[in-house]
C-alpha cells in the first residue's frame, strides 16, 4: 500500500512507461511513482541541450566577473577571489569541506526523491552545472544506485551536506550505498551550482505530503464507520448547511461523507438533535487539513521544478543573477500549518473513538467489552491513542519560529523547513496509530450492535475489515490488532 511503503525495499519491477525529466512539470505524484514504485525515467533532450547552453554562459561569465562560488568563495568568504592556480580544484575542495554531515541516513525512498528532484530542476537550466552531472543523476535512477546520505546538516537554506555527498559520490570519492555508476567528472564551477538546492528536503515533504493525503482521505471511511456505530445525525453534513459557509475543505469533506453513507433526502434521522463533535464538527476540523495538504502540494509543485540555485544563470538573457530563491519559508510555513491542522483531525478522531467506549453513546456495553462483568474490552486503545496523539502534538509545534545567524553573520535567516519536514515524517505514523485504534473501536461496535449498513462504501469498507482483522470478543492483547489495521487503512484512501 502507498502510505505502508517501506523506505529500504527495492522499487518494484517498472509497469509505466519513463518519466521525461525536463523541468517544467514534473508532479508529487511522479515523485513517489519513482521513489517507491520503480517507475523509470530518462532525460528530455531539450533540456540537457538547455542544461549545457546555461553551462557555457556561466563559465564565460566567470571570466568576465566575479560570479559567487564559481570565482570566489562561499558565505563569509563570498569576496575572497579563487586564484587562477587554485580553479581547477576549487570545486572538489568545496564539495569536500560541505559533505560533513551526520545523524541516521535517510531511508531509500527519500533518497531517489531527492535524485529525482535535483535532476528536475537541473533540468529546469538556471544551475550551470556541466550536462554530465545530469546524465550520473539520470544514470544513478535507472539504475537504483543509491548514494549513503546523512539526515543531519541543513536548516532550510539548501541542503547543503547531503548534495554535497550526492556530489561526491557521483565523482566517485564516496562510496555508493548500493550499485556504483561510473564516476563523473567536477568541473571547477560545478560545486555551489550543484549544493545550492533544497531537492532532499522537498523529497521528504513530497513522500510525507503523499502518506498525510492519503490518510486524511481514509479518515473520511473511518468516520463514516463511527458514524454507524454511534447512530450519527446527517444534518451535520447537509449540502444546504454547508453552502451557507463554502470553505472548500469543509465542502469537500461533508460531500465524502454523503457519498461513503449514502445520505441522501431521506437519510434516516439520527440518534439524538446534536452529536458529539467527532461527528457534528468533523467536517469544519478535518477541512482545514485537507485543505492545508492541497496548499502544500501547490508549494512543492513550484518548488520541484523551480530554478532556483544562487546564482542563476539566465540563459535568455545570458545574465548571471545573485538572489535569495534559497529561502525556503513557502514550503516551512506550509509544513507547519498542515501538521497544526492535522493534530486537530486527530483530536476529532480520539475522541471518536471516545465516544465509541461510552454505554450512553452506543448502546452497548462500557468498552466495548464482551466478556463477564469488569472486562476492559477496548480499554487501553484510549491510551494508545492519546499517545500518539501527544507524539503528534510534539510534531506539530511550529519550526518556523526559529531562526538561525552563521557564516559570520551574512546569513541571518533560516526558515528550518527541513526541520518541518522531518516532524511531518514523523506526524505520518502517529496519525496512523490513532486512525487505527479509532477503527477498531468503530468496527467492534458494529459487530457487536450486529449493524446493518446502506448499500454504499461504508458497507463495503466495513465487509474488508471484517473479513481481515480478527474478532476475539474476551479480553486479550490489541497490538497485533493495531498493527493490522494500520496497514489496512491506506486501502480506504481508494473508496
Amino acid at each position: 500500500m502507498p502510505d505502508r511503503a517501506t523506505s529500504t525495499a527495492s522499487p518494484a519491477t517498472p509497469l509505466r512507461a519513463p518519466l521525461d525529466v525536463n523541468g517544467t512539470d514534473l508532479t508529487c505524484a511522479d515523485i513517489v511513482r519513482v521513489a517507491r514504485h520503480g517507475t523509470p525515467v530518462q532525460l528530455a533532450g531539450e533540456a540537457l541541450e538547455r542544461a549545457g547552453r546555461a553551462y557555457e554562459i556561466a563559465r564565460d561569465s566567470g571570466a568576465k566577473r566575479a560570479v559567487y562560488g564559481r570565482t570566489t568563495g562561499v558565505g563569509a568568504n563570498r569576496h575572497a577571489v579563487v586564484t587562477p592556480d587554485a580553479v581547477d580544484q576549487h570545486g572538489l575542495r568545496l564539495l569536500r569541506s560541505h559533505a560533513g554531515g551526520s545523524g541516521d541516513r535517510l531511508p531509500d525512498d527519500v533518497v531517489r526523491a531527492g535524485l529525482l528532484v535535483r535532476l528536475n530542476q537541473l533540468a529546469a537550466a538556471g544551475s550551470g552545472v556541466h550536462p554530465r552531472l545530469l546524465r550520473g543523476l539520470e544514470t544513478a535512477l535507472r539504475e537504483d544506485a543509491l548514494p549513503s546520505l546523512h539526515t543531519r546538516g541543513a536548516i532550510g537554506t539548501g541542503d547543503l551536506t547531503t548534495l554535497a555527498e550526492v556530489a561526491l559520490t557521483l565523482a566517485g570519492e564516496r562510496p555508493w550505498a548500493k550499485g556504483g555508476p561510473a564516476p563523473v567528472p567536477i568541473s571547477p564551477g560545478d560545486a555551489l551550482a550543484f549544493i545550492s538546492s533544497n531537492a532532499v528536503t522537498l523529497a521528504e515533504s513530497v513522500l510525507a505530503w503523499h502518506d498525510l493525503s492519503r490518510l486524511l482521505r481514509a479518515s473520511h471511511v473511518i468516520t463514516a464507520l463511527s458514524y454507524s456505530a454511534l447512530g450519527g445525525s446527517p444534518e451535520a453534513f447537509s449540502e444546504v448547511v454547508h453552502a451557507a459557509r463554502p470553505h472548500h475543505g469543509s465542502l469537500h469533506c461533508a460531500a465524502e461523507m454523503r457519498r461513503i453513507l449514502a445520505l441522501g433526502p431521506d437519510a434516516p434521522a439520527g440518534r439524538r438533535l446534536q452529536d458529539p463533535f467527532g461527528l457534528r464538527a468533523f467536517p469544519q476540523v478535518h477541512g482545514p487539513a485537507l485543505d492545508a495538504a492541497d496548499a502544500l502540494e501547490r508549494v512543492l509543485t513550484i518548488d520541484v521544478n523551480a530554478a532556483a540555485e544562487n546564482p542563476l544563470i539566465d540563459i535568455d538573457g545570458e545574465q548571471v543573477h545573485h538572489h535569495g530563491q534559497f529561502s525556503t519559508a513557502y514550503l516551512a510555513l506550509a509544513l507547519d500549518g498542515l501538521r497544526a491542522a492535522l493534530h486537530h483531525a486527530a483530536e476529532l478522531s480520539a475522541a471518536r473513538l471516545s465516544d465509541l467506549v461510552e454505554p450512553d453513546l452506543t448502546g452497548l456495553p462500557p468498552f466495548l467489552a464482551a466478556g463477564p462483568a469488569g472486562s476492559s474490552g477496548i480499554m487501553i486503545l484510549e491510551y494508545v491513542a492519546h499517545d500518539a496523539l501527544g507524539q503528534l502534538r510534539h510534531a506539530a509545534a511550529p519550526v518556523t519560529l526559529g531562526t538561525a545567524v552563521i557564516s559570520r553573520g551574512l546569513e541571518d535567516h533560516a526558515s528550518f523547513s527541513t526541520q518541518a519536514a522531518r516532524s511531518t515524517t514523523a506526524a505520518v505514523a502517529a496519525y496512523r496509530t490513532v486512525l487505527a485504534c479509532e477503527l477498531i473501536g468503530a468496527v467492534r461496535a458494529l459487530r457487536l450492535a450486529d449493524a446493518t449498513l446502506p448499500d454504499a462504501p461504508v458497507a463495503r469498507a466495513f465487509a474488508a475489515v471484517a473479513e481481515q482483522l480478527p474478532y476475539v470478543e474476551e479480553d486479550h492483547p490489541l497490538s497485533g490488532e493495531i498493527e493490522w489495521a494500520e496497514t489496512l487503512i491506506g486501502d480506504f484512501a481508494d473508496y
